[in-house]
């Protein structure tokens, strides 16, 4: 390996947060091998952006990004239709130029952004984080995958047609309300990107328990392929704290590149799901969630979502598409009891 040498961090991205980095780590200036994601990289932020410049660091907190800041995070790749799109590079050097994708602290080389974003924040690599003689990675920590389940409190699912649906809506309000009313919930965030952000809003609403993909090793879903193993470790870990019920958000949409559908694919987790939820922001996205599901021999048991922001909406959708509808915002209790009667 070549030489090393030591740095100080200013601030660590909460992709990181499986490994417990400590603010001075030693470093490589390349790893002579391919870059893989997960690997955890430093670098030294170069520019800013006005509408997208903070990280969020192992604690949930948020600090800005300041061009000059060095920053330790993971290299991933990321397909945010409302956000950044990136991959890992081939390899990775002290001197490369890079972007920071995410508020987790996931690093890549952007390829794009939504229309209503400055371009990505770049950064330069310092080097790679090492630890003994191999390049830290949070694989090296992950929970195994499983290839099959086992027994397993009932699942509610919340799947969207596409980042901020409100997905993380439904599942809080189910999770606060299920807690008020004596159940223990566990909750878990199966696909995205890294951040923290929506596990401790669960744990803030009453999750005894809460893990996501980052558990395991993947700094985001994207390319993951098969994830149902993935999600079975997941749904195993938080069976140990002996749940009531599991509510399991799939971040970004069922379409999209996240391997969401993969889920659905899988037999066994398809006989686990007590009761799925699909977010939506209009009406063409609910039929096209429902139709699609229903491909993959999945039942929406719950149109949510901004499409049901006004009476007319949840009226259209039970009239038109027979399927339940309720709105988080005005009328929770209803959301919670149609999931309550399902998983009973």
């Amino acid at each position: 390996m070549t030489q090393r040498s030591t740095i100080e961090i200013d601030k660590i991205g909460s992709a990181t947060s499986p490994l417990n980095l400590a603010r001075t780590v030693t470093i490589v200036p390349s790893n002579g091998r391919s870059a893989r994601a997960g690997d955890v990289v430093v670098v030294r932020v170069l520019t800013d952006n006005a509408t997208y410049n903070m990280l969020e660091l192992p604690t949930g907190r948020l600090a800005k990004v300041n061009p000059g800041d060095v920053v330790a995070g993971v290299l991933g790749r990321r397909r945010a239709l409302k956000g950044f799109v990136g991959d890992v590079p081939e390899t990775v050097a002290a001197g490369d130029e890079l972007h920071l994708l995410n508020l987790g602290g996931v690093i890549g080389q952007c390829s794009g952004h939504h229309s209503s974003l400055n371009d990505a924040i770049k950064v330069e690599v310092l080097g790679l984080a090492v630890s003994g003689d191999s390049i830290q990675n949070i694989a090296d920590v992950a929970l195994p995958a499983r290839d099959t389940l086992g027994p397993t409190a009932p699942l509610v699912v919340i799947a969207g047609a596409c980042m901020n649906s409100g997905k993380t809506y439904a599942a809080t309000e189910i999770i606060q309300l299920g807690t008020r009313a004596g159940l223990r919930i566990a909750a878990a965030k199966l696909s995205g990107v890294a951040c923290l952000r929506d596990t401790l809003n669960m744990q803030d609403h009453g999750a005894i328990a809460t893990a996501s993909f980052l558990d395991c090793g993947l700094p985001s879903t994207v390319g993951a392929g098969d994830l149902a193993p993935v999600a079975k470790s997941i749904i195993s870990r938080l069976n140990e704290s002996a749940p009531d019920l599991i509510v399991i958000e799939l971040g970004d949409g069922i379409l999209g590149g996240y391997s969401v559908e993969s889920i659905f694919e899988d037999a066994e987790l398809r006989e686990a799901i007590a009761a799925l939820v699909f977010c939506a922001s209009d009406y063409v996205a609910a039929w096209g969630g429902i139709e699609l599901l229903r491909r993959r021999r999945m039942n929406v048991d719950l149109v949510a979502g901004s499409v049901t922001d006004s009476q007319m909406g949840e009226d259209y959708i039970e009239r038109e598409f027979g399927v339940p509808a309720a709105n988080v915002r005005r009328n929770g209790a209803k959301l919670f009891q149609i999931v309550k009667d399902q998983v009973s």
